[in-house]
Formats: structure tokens, sequence, C-alpha cells
């Protein structure tokens, strides 16, 4: 029975290291928004909720009227229909009503959009990112600039890598080389493309926005927590499409200040010591220590 019950405490405490590294990934029959992993994120997910508060009770309502119309006007025990143009109470209720709907639905609509496009901050860190067909160009804007190129991560690559957890870095999802940014820092994204246009979109951080050939769009975020967050290109860009992830590893600063300044002499070594860094507290964690 003990043996039961600590293998049991050790599978959970696995998997919370697991969803703690992953952070935050598509989920299979998934119907609600990806957790939040920042404010503007937590702010969609409260408008959707919202919005749920108007959107099913109309819904209900229009099934209902749909109904009652269909039983009490049918032919059978109708068959001379009514010849009524116009009800002015009825018009009245179905003019005010949607408008006051609307009001309660923009206020706070205007609201989240203004928080996307003004942050409360100014970017400690901005990184370009150029999309390619089909993979992405990042360029770190500091005083010594880093470039490197990201693309999904190919099978035969993951023991070399050292990112053979599927968990952690799921197929279709993981690349090999992630973008990295330190955690409750104010990144600023500036996106571009290459080729044709194609898209830079993290759900857990609410942000997406297109990357279009001579043209720079910007999007920023500020990530609460460290772990592995997954995105993909949301546009349509040819005919590997499907197979262009976005990876972002957010770690500590003293890690990512470590990473960075490894990363400029040799970008492989550095993504191989911060991820046996992070196997290895995943695993110090997972033995309960």
């Amino acid at each position: 029975m003990r043996k039961i019950v600590a293998g049991g405490l050790s599978a959970f405490a696995t998997l919370l290291a697991g969803a703690s590294a992953q952070a935050a990934q598509p989920a299979e029959w998934e119907m609600r928004f990806q957790p939040a992993a920042t404010d503007i994120m937590h702010q969609i997910t409260w408008f959707e909720e919202y919005t749920l508060w108007f959107i099913i009770p109309i819904t209900l309502l229009v099934l209902f009227l749909l109904a009652y119309c269909i039983v009490k006007f049918r032919a059978s025990v109708n068959p001379n229909p009514s010849r009524t143009s116009h009800n002015t109470l009825i018009e009245v209720i179905w003019t005010v009503g949607p408008v006051l709907i609307l009001l309660f639905i923009a206020v706070p609509s205007f609201q989240l959009l203004t928080n996307q496009y003004t942050p409360p901050e100014e970017a400690k860190l901005t990184i370009k990112a150029t999309a390619n067909q089909w993979n992405w160009d990042y360029e770190y804007q500091t005083e010594d600039p880093l470039s490197f190129n990201s693309a999904i991560l190919a099978d035969a690559d993951r023991a070399g890598l050292g990112k053979e957890d599927r968990v952690v870095y799921p197929r279709l999802l993981a690349v090999d080389n992630e973008m990295v940014v330190p955690a409750n820092t104010m990144v600023r994204v500036l996106v571009t493309a290459a080729d044709v246009i194609h898209a830079f979109a993290m759900p857990s951080f609410g942000i997406k926005t297109d990357a279009v050939p001579g043209r720079i769009n910007e999007v920023w975020f500020k990530v609460e927590k460290e772990g592995f967050y997954y995105g993909q290109c949301s546009e349509l860009c040819g005919k590997d499409h499907a197979f262009m992830p976005i990876a972002i590893r957010v770690v500590s600063e003293d890690q990512y200040n470590t990473w960075l300044a490894a990363a400029k002499s040799d970008l492989p070594g550095a993504n191989k010591a911060l991820t046996a860094e992070i196997t290895a507290e995943r695993n110090v964690a997972a033995a309960g220590n």
C-alpha cells in the first residue's frame, strides 16, 4: 500500500513538474483558452466569460421563440395566419434591447483593445521576429545583437539536443532553438516576414499579429510564469504552414543572462546547458527535494 501511495505521489509530482516545465500548449479536446500567462490574457479570458452571460441567454431566447412559433403558428392549428403589420411595443423592445446589450459589450471591449495597444511600461528587451517559409529568424536587439533561426524539431535531432521528452517538447510544436526571455520582464517583439504573409501567435500570451513583408508590426508581453509556451503561424503561408511552430522558453533573469552571454559565442552549447539545468531542476522537484 505504501509503495502504491508513494508511486502515486511521485507520479503526481512528476506531472506537476512537467506542467510547470511546459507551462502551456494545445491539448486534445480543448474547448477553452490555454492558461493565461500574461495580464492581457487574463483580461481576454475575463472578457470571454463576461460575454457568455449575454450570448447564452440570447441563444436560449431565440431557440425558445423559434420553437414557440413553430408549435403555436403551425398550419394545422392556425389555418388563417395573422395579418398584423406591426407592433409598437415589440419594435421598441427589439430596438432598445440590442442597443443596451451592445453598449454593455462595447465598453469593456474598448477597454481591452486600449490595453492591448498600451504597454504599462517600457520594454526592457526587444526581439525582431522575421517569418520565412517555414521557420522564424530571431534577432535580439541588445548591445551585442544575437541572431538565430528557429525551425520545427526533427525527430532525428531530439537525442542530440536533449529534447526526447515529448511532454515538454511535443511533436509538431517543439523547435530546435527556442526564443528565450526572462520572466516578469516587458518584451517587445517586432514582427515581419521575408516572403509571404505569416502570423506570430502565442495563445497563452494573448498576442497575435500578421507578419507582412516590407512592414513591421509590434506586439508585447510580460510573462508571469517560467516554462515553455507554444504557438504556431496562424496565416496560411504555403504547403508547410502546419509545420511552422513558435516556441518561447521563459526562464529566470539569472538564467536568461547566463544563456544570452553564452549564446552569443556558442548558441547550441548555451541551449544544451539551459536545457540540462531546467531538466535537472524538474527532476529535483519530481523527487520531492
